[in-house]
């Protein structure tokens, strides 16, 4: 019923900045939180940065500093801003949306597909 699509990922130096976003679309009523997770191979994946409908957001501590992540809830996007990368950032990163379906009462998680951040040392 929802689909998250991630755009932005890509290949950069260590230092530099990747901006990426994802898009929710579908049957939804509302978004009461969305985020980005991270898996790297070999790894479990990782919260990196969350943000409530309200604007409260949360970070990992591996990139408090770095990483901004902020909303649009008029066009349910949320967006993370990824700045002095290090190559420990490497993986697919994941978008991720707490989201109420219209006519439903209970929210449900969904996932987008992953979009890959290499950087480079």
């Amino acid at each position: 019923q929802v689909q998250l699509v991630e755009s932005g990922g890509g290949l950069v130096q260590a230092g530099g900045s990747l901006r990426l976003s994802c898009a929710a679309s579908g049957s939804i009523f509302s978004i009461n939180a969305m985020g980005w997770y991270r898996q790297a191979p070999g790894k479990q994946r990782e919260l990196v940065a969350t943000i409530t409908s309200g604007g409260n957001t949360n970070y990992a501590d591996s990139v408090k500093g770095r990483f901004t992540i902020s909303r649009d809830n008029a066009k349910n996007t949320v967006c993370l801003q990824m700045n002095s990368l290090k190559p420990e950032d490497t993986g697919v990163y994941y978008c991720d949306a707490l989201v109420v379906l219209v006519r439903a009462r209970y929210e449900y998680r969904y996932w987008g597909q992953g979009t890959q951040v290499t950087v480079s040392s």
